[in-house]
Formats: C-alpha cells, sequence, structure tokens
C-alpha cells in the first residue's frame, strides 16, 4: 500500500467515524491538505501548548511578529500545526456537544482539509480581544496583518463569503511560500 493509499484509508475511516457524508471530498472546495515530512517546534501557544510549523512557514512567523512588535502591535499563536486524528478528536467533542456535522464542516474541515495540517497555517491572537472570534478584525493586529502579512507569506485563507464555504476567519492565517 502507497503512503497515499494509507492516508486515503485513514481519512475514510476517520470520516466514517464523524459522520461526514462520502461525497466530502466531491462537494466540498477545499484542497486535499498532505501533513509534512517535516516540522519544527516553535514557541509555546496563548495556552502553553507546544506548537509546530514548517521550518519555512516558521522563520516566517518569526519575522512577521517581530516586525509587527516593532510596528508596536503584537500578535501571539493560538494553534499552528493540527495531524488529521486531532482534527477528527476536535469534531468529535462538537459532535458531542449536541452540534450538527454540517454546522460543523462550516468552522472546521473534515480531517484531511484542514490547512493545519499542512504546518503552514496559524490562528493568531492579540492581547485585549477573545481568541477565534470575528471581533478579531476590529484589532490593530487584525489592521496590521491585512497590511504586511503577504510580506512574509502569510495570508487570510478564509474572508467574507469565501468560495470555499467556511465561515469568515480573520484570525486564521496561511503562509505560501513563493514556490507555491
Amino acid at each position: 500500500m502507497t503512503n497515499s493509499e494509507s492516508f486515503q484509508n485513514r481519512l475514510s475511516v476517520l470520516h466514517s467515524a464523524l459522520g461526514i457524508p462520502d461525497d466530502y471530498s466531491n462537494t466540498c472546495s477545499l484542497p486535499l491538505c498532505k501533513e509534512p515530512s517535516e516540522l519544527v517546534d516553535t514557541e509555546a501557544d496563548f495556552y502553553g501548548r507546544p506548537q509546530r510549523l514548517t521550518p519555512d512557514s516558521f522563520a516566517s512567523w518569526t519575522a512577521m511578529k517581530q516586525a509587527a512588535s516593532e510596528a508596536g502591535v503584537t500578535i501571539f499563536l493560538i494553534s499552528a500545526y493540527r495531524d488529521i486524528q486531532y482534527q477528527h478528536d476536535l469534531i468529535a467533542r462538537k459532535l458531542e456537544e449536541g452540534r450538527e456535522i454540517t454546522e460543523i464542516l462550516k468552522a472546521n474541515a473534515a480531517p484531511g482539509y484542514s490547512e493545519h495540517h499542512t504546518g503552514r497555517a496559524v490562528d493568531i491572537g492579540t492581547p485585549g480581544c477573545d481568541a477565534l472570534i470575528e471581533g478579531f478584525e476590529n484589532t490593530k493586529a487584525f489592521q496590521w496583518l491585512k497590511t504586511n502579512g503577504n510580506k512574509y507569506g502569510f495570508f487570510m485563507s478564509f474572508p467574507r463569503n469565501n468560495s470555499q464555504g467556511i465561515n469568515y476567519e480573520p484570525w486564521h492565517w496561511c503562509f505560501r511560500s513563493s514556490d507555491e
């Protein structure tokens, strides 16, 4: 069995366990996101949890965070890399809370389709703003990111009314290297 087949088999099992429709890969407009071959440890996130990113993503994150600081803006990690099992567990917890899978999939991509799997996505926070809320768009940090994030290879993945059908996430940014 190839690595690709093994990955697809793992996804199939995880999707089935969550009740994700069999045709999800055909109906969602998110690309399949493979896990990277190399990750490095970053600073701990806002909650003190260890985080990881790809080496290039972490170098750019570090440079961007420093530049923001020099501009008087504080940004910090809320989350970074997640493997497909973590994504499964995140969605499973929401199902246990009584949420519907169709609603969950508007906020969390199914395992295998989250940019967090790539080791290039970061959820960003700033002091004085609760984590992972639309209100982040009203912060000095968000305004700085909109103007400067792309200089460091980071782009907001899910703007309002995005074509992927994911809820607006002003805090979610993904690194895209120059060779992509």
